[in-house]
């Protein structure tokens, strides 16, 4: 049965915060609050986390995970950034936004789009998701948890646990989260497409 914090949502504890990592870092698979509903989540190179996503969200091979990032400067690791596109990405984080944007070679070539070398990345508006990638020093790679069959994010922290509590390792509660998906923006060409409207005002990029 996965193990279960739940932590203060504007000053998570610290000690806890790091035990969730130490889980992360021995190949663990999370689900954690986010401000569009929890995430399920694992490091950078943990294939087997991965696996463990697509089996548990009933997703094939072609989907795209998200890299949920700690702040500007750690998303300019993975992803590449004109002017333009830096200048729109800045004034929208944190916040409701996914960004599909060129990737850096920093990226593991499984996360990347095999044609376009993309990747979807984001930076939450929620302190506990911020403080895990803090502690983490790495983007964590997430999906939302949207189970087969259901039509929203889950977003109660002891409901997962009884239902996902042999599916994942950690479940990580911090008071409430949202319950909409982020707005999606395209930004491969440079010119923002937007291809899923969320949470996010997807005004500023039309």
């Amino acid at each position: 049965m996965a193990t279960y914090y739940d932590v203060h949502p504007r000053n998570p504890q610290p000690r806890s915060i790091r035990q969730v990592v130490d889980v992360l870092r021995s190949g663990g698979l999370i689900a954690y609050p986010t401000d569009s509903g929890f995430a399920l989540g694992c490091t950078l190179g943990n294939k087997r986390g991965m696996e463990r996503i697509r089996a548990l969200r009933d997703l094939d091979s072609r989907h795209h995970f998200t890299l949920v990032c700690r702040d500007f400067a750690q998303l300019g690791q993975f992803v590449h950034l004109s002017n333009t596109v830096f200048r729109a990405v800045r004034a929208s984080v944190p916040g409701p936004y996914t960004f599909i944007l060129p990737a850096t070679r920093e990226v593991p070539r499984q996360l990347a789009h095999p044609k376009k070398r993309t990747v979807g990345a984001r930076i939450p508006d929620h302190v506990t998701a911020r403080a895990l990638v803090t502690e983490l020093g790495e983007p964590l790679v997430s999906s939302t948890l949207l189970l087969p069959g259901d039509e929203e994010p889950m977003t109660d922290g002891w409901e997962i646990r009884e239902r996902l509590g042999h599916l994942v390792d950690v479940v990580l509660a911090s008071g409430d989260c949202g319950t909409e998906p982020t707005t999606v923006v395209d930004f491969s060409d440079d010119e923002p497409e937007v291809v899923r409207v969320g949470a996010g005002d997807p005004a500023r990029f039309t």
